[in-house]
């Protein structure tokens, strides 16, 4: 046994330490397995796994074997599932819409008398600044369209 090691000030942490002292002292002299009590079995079982090397499970060029794998496999995810994926965006664009309008038809006239009132009237001053600031973003919107397949075409 190692009596270098000063003993613990916890008497439960100095009993787990003499059967850890115990189990590597039996395992060296290799004594009987069966004698001693059940918690330096279970110590020297510990001991002895890992006094076995660890077996090495990837090759030593796995990372190369991986990525040629990866680049002899096919691309997933061809035009069949974004043509699916835009099947079901318009299904469900087409399904929020007709849940809009049937909101809208049953409670539309509890509260689209208020929103009424919070737009200008039509001879207000800020009429004419809300239509130029729509036109603004509007004209602006089809620019950025109109000029993307230019820059894909160059870029």
């Amino acid at each position: 046994m190692n009596h270098d090691i000063p003993p613990f000030n916890n008497p439960a942490q100095e009993r787990e330490w003499q059967a850890q002292e115990r189990a590597l002292h039996a395992e060296r002299l290799g004594l009987d397995p069966s004698n001693g009590d059940e918690r330096v079995r279970r110590y020297r079982m510990l001991a002895r796994a890992l006094r076995e090397p660890v077996p090495s499970a990837l090759p030593d060029d796995f990372a190369r074997q991986m990525a040629a794998r990866v680049a002899a496999a096919p691309a997933r995810g061809g035009a069949d599932d974004s043509r699916i994926e835009f099947v079901l965006m318009g299904a469900l664009v087409a399904a929020l819409a007709v849940a809009a309008g049937v909101v809208v038809a049953d409670y539309g006239s509890a509260w689209l008398p208020a929103f009424r009132q919070l737009l200008p009237a039509s001879g207000a001053p800020a009429t004419s600044w809300i239509l130029a600031l729509g036109s603004c973003l509007g004209v602006s919107w089809l620019l950025g369209l109109w000029q993307k397949p230019r820059h894909a075409a160059t870029g």
